[in-house]
């Protein structure tokens, strides 16, 4: 992921790098595979930092973008690599990174080999359509048999060399190194054989990685430049976003002047926040652009009676359905997590509203006017927003690990949708039926268990319930009683009042 620095008015705190002088598009490649198979352990070793150490949980939370330089005997070559997040909450996160790639690098753990999430990684790569290379990881360790995996990765369907195909498998140990340098060059050698092309002088065209909206500088986007050169000042758009891009950073805090084709770059310049997975395009054009329909593009016409807000201000939908479980304000850090959440949540949840950026006072007085509860994904809550979501009954909860968001929730709505358990006490068959100063009054045999007076009951007529309420009195022999037990004959009366017949059983219980 492109790194943050705090930066003064102008931009121009830290050198400017050109990127003019370049041989060749570099391969963007997408490294997929099973949660705690070693990608991110991977790239830090290439990359030579620790971005594992930095992530809470130990996992990725987001598909961020590097590039690195490969010394080569006819010199140096780059490769742009999309680190895609291994949790099954990125399903679509991991479907968009191997997309916009050229080239995929599947990892399987040798302790482990393929797994659930290693076949829905193999089933967007092909959808991809991208050629791929399969790192076998954690060689170092004890008893991992490569020619097993391989096997594995067979009865799967992907085709390796040995087994009928001619997918190249790299046995690989992210933690010492072996393999690695073999990895890269089989990468490299990947890309020279698809002839990848793209014209430094042509219109440029990028995919945007991350976006989010950051405070001190407004909406910020992570590109991919994928044709043509991004450049200070260029006109941009994304969908219906415009910008003009006023600075750009690279993976190291860099600024750079100039974005040739496979560079990863975090660009300041947008109006809005703009979507994840959406292509950049550039120069704006003179005329509005035409939709499909043949009408200009512009703001979509908003239905009768409703305002419009700023940017940002609604993401998802104004209210929440009314037929949910509960309804939440989602507030993330950036835009691909809000995406992964927004995609996992059960069905039972109705998103009021979903936005990057800290949890604010009108986050809360919205959430107490529709009844919502907030939820934060790495985002910050000064104390004096707790105190006044206690103030106005408003429940928040915040979180730094996605999947954690996640169970909890899914337990929440298990605990809310859940049909209450009944734990039974007694049963009773009424077979009389008496008339008690002017009151009904059922004569009951208990059959099993006991009956106590106060004990909530519901009547049934065969299968079907009749009525629920509770045991009014209990009479034997004239005198009132505090239960009976099977086998004797009572009286009982009900309230409320409850219609019921000969034959008809009792069933005393509780939730």
């Amino acid at each position: 992921m492109v790194k943050k620095i705090k930066l003064k008015d102008d931009f121009s705190p830290r050198p400017a790098l050109s990127e003019t002088h370049w041989r060749g598009r570099p391969p963007i490649v997408a490294v997929l595979g099973h949660i705690d198979h070693g990608k991110t352990t991977l790239l830090d070793y290439i990359r030579k930092s620790h971005v594992a150490e930095k992530e809470h949980g130990g996992i990725t939370q987001h598909i961020g973008s590097y590039q690195v330089e490969v010394k080569t005997p006819e010199g140096p070559k780059k490769i742009t690599f999309i680190d895609t997040p291994g949790h099954e909450a990125f399903a679509k996160m991991r479907s968009r990174g191997a997309k916009v790639a050229d080239i995929a690098v599947l990892i399987v753990a040798g302790n482990e080999g393929v797994m659930p999430q290693t076949k829905e990684s193999i089933k967007f790569i092909n959808e991809a359509k991208i050629p791929m290379v399969v790192a076998i990881n954690k060689v170092d360790l004890p008893g991992v048999v490569v020619e097993k995996i391989k096997k594995q990765l067979s009865d799967a369907g992907i085709r390796v060399e040995g087994y009928g195909g001619d997918v190249v498998t790299v046995p690989v140990s992210a933690k010492t190194g072996k393999g690695v340098s073999q990895l890269l060059e089989m990468i490299i050698l990947v890309s020279e054989m698809e002839e990848l092309t793209a014209d430094p002088k042509g219109k440029f065209e990028g995919v945007v990685i991350e976006s989010k909206m950051n405070h001190q500088r407004g909406p910020t986007a992570t590109i991919l430049v994928k044709n043509g050169t991004l450049k200070i000042g260029d006109e941009v758009t994304c969908e219906e976003a415009f910008g003009r891009i006023k600075a750009m950073f690279d993976e190291n805090d860099r600024q750079v002047l100039v974005a040739p084709p496979g560079k990863p770059v975090e660009v300041l310049g947008f109006k809005e926040v703009v979507a994840v997975g959406s292509k950049v395009l550039g120069k704006m054009l003179s005329k509005p652009l035409a939709r499909p329909d043949g009408k200009p593009a512009g703001k979509p016409a908003l239905p009768t009676g409703r305002q419009a807000l700023p940017p940002e201000r609604e993401l998802i939908s104004p209210k929440a359905p009314q037929d949910v479980t509960f309804k939440i304000i989602l507030k993330t850090d950036v835009k691909g997590s809000q995406e992964a959440i927004s995609e996992n949540l059960p069905k039972e949840i109705g998103i009021v509203k979903a936005q990057t950026g800290g949890i604010n006072e009108s986050d809360i007085l919205l959430a107490k006017a529709t009844g919502a509860a907030i939820i934060g994904f790495n985002v910050k809550v000064s104390p004096s927003l707790y105190k006044l979501a206690n103030e106005e009954k408003v429940k928040i909860k915040t979180y730094e690990i996605i999947y954690k968001l996640l169970e909890e929730i899914d337990e929440a709505v298990k605990a809310l949708t859940s049909v209450p358990a009944e734990e039974v006490f007694g049963r009773g068959e009424i077979i009389a039926e008496f008339i008690v100063k002017e009151e009904r009054v059922a004569g009951v045999k208990i059959i099993s268990g006991k009956i106590c007076r106060g004990d909530k009951i519901k009547i049934l007529r065969g299968e079907k319930e009749v009525g629920r309420g509770r045991i009014k009195s209990i009479h034997h022999l004239k005198e009132e009683i505090p239960m009976a037990e099977m086998g004797t004959e009572c009286g009982s009366s009900f309230s409320p009042k409850l219609d019921f017949e000969e034959k008809d059983v009792i069933i005393s219980y509780k939730i």
